[in-house]
């Protein structure tokens, strides 16, 4: 028999998705049978898998060890610390981190088996710090709230505990993260300013996406605020507002839009990347706002504004060009 005795990160959740983290080799269907015989009780009860745990409850397993990792990694095994430990850190707090993510890192480890990612030095700085105990935890690690390209630049939001996770998650799931970007396209867009609305569509390969301005099958509506801030000849400096948030929207929706991003090859156009010398799309999460309701635990960031680095392609092109005075 093994037992897990639920924790403050271990708590809030259900308890399906609990045991899918504690005994990642236990298939689910199994999972569910062990669940109806019996063979996992929550207090020595009876449990369902959607039951929602709280610190204290007591889980009891009477199933094959097999399932279960054999032991705990020793500190030297654990791979986030073959990533660096630092970090640009907009802001800190007990629940959370918002850092800045530089052009040409990747969030979370890709088909490269790449060990540098944002997440693993998010890991490694936390773990540095103490404020991340990982041979304490049954279920739980520091996660990233929001992704961006590995060519992308800008602000990524971190959740330190489960409780902030889940929070930050559905803040994020309910509109109240909001996000502006800033990016150079190669051609001035058809207005000053304007609000996109058109349909988008991912493949399952999720290489390069589908967009169009009348709705077909299998898409997906996208809304994209744009305001030109700057012109420089055919280069204009563009600040983006994320309406609706689908992969690649940016990028695609102002290339359909006949604007394309400088630097991004997939949707834009290479030639002028290479003549600009651009190894990177010219695009920069640069600002987070976090809304949450007065009741929400991360109320405190409510109103609060972050803002990343002002971009290196933003100072290189437009250096006298200022954002709404910010």
């Amino acid at each position: 028999m093994k037992e897990f005795l639920i924790q403050e990160n271990d708590g809030g959740q259900r308890l399906d998705k609990f045991m899918s983290k504690a005994a990642p080799a236990l298939p689910k269907g199994m999972l569910y049978k062990f669940l109806r015989t019996k063979k996992i009780k929550v207090n020595r009860k009876r449990a369902e898998g959607a039951q929602m745990l709280c610190c204290g409850d007591v889980i009891s397993c009477y199933i094959p060890d097999d399932f279960f990792p054999e032991e705990r990694q020793s500190p030297s095994q654990y791979r986030f610390l073959n990533a660096p430990a630092e970090l640009n850190i907009i802001y800190e707090d007990e629940n959370l981190l918002i850092v800045y993510k530089p052009a040409g890192l990747v969030v979370h480890e890709d088909d490269r088996q790449t060990e540098d990612t944002l997440i693993g030095r998010v890991m490694h700085y936390l773990y540095k710090s103490g404020s991340y105990h990982p041979e304490q935890e049954q279920a739980f690690a520091p996660a990233l709230c929001n992704r961006l390209d590995r060519n992308t630049s800008g602000l990524v939001l971190a959740a330190k505990t489960a409780a902030a996770l889940r929070e930050l998650n559905r803040l994020i799931r309910e509109d109240r993260v909001r996000k502006s970007y800033l990016c150079i396209t190669v051609t001035p867009p058809p207005k000053k300013q304007d609000i996109l609305q058109g349909w988008h569509y991912k493949p399952r390969d999720g290489k390069k996406v589908q967009v169009s301005w009348k709705k077909r099958e299998g898409f997906r509506e996208i809304i994209t605020g744009y305001r030109v801030l700057q012109q420089r000849e055919n280069l204009c400096l563009v600040k983006i507002d994320l309406i609706t948030g689908r992969t690649h929207q940016i990028r695609a929706h102002m290339a359909l839009a006949g604007a394309p991003l400088l630097g991004d090859d997939k949707y834009g156009r290479p030639e002028l990347s290479r003549r600009y010398g651009c190894r990177y799309q010219q695009l920069c999460a640069y600002r987070l706002e976090i809304d949450p309701e007065k009741d929400s635990p991360l109320a405190y960031l409510r109103g609060k504004r972050f803002h990343s680095p002002w971009p290196d392609f933003a100072e290189k092109w437009f250096p006298s060009a200022k954002t709404d005075g910010e």
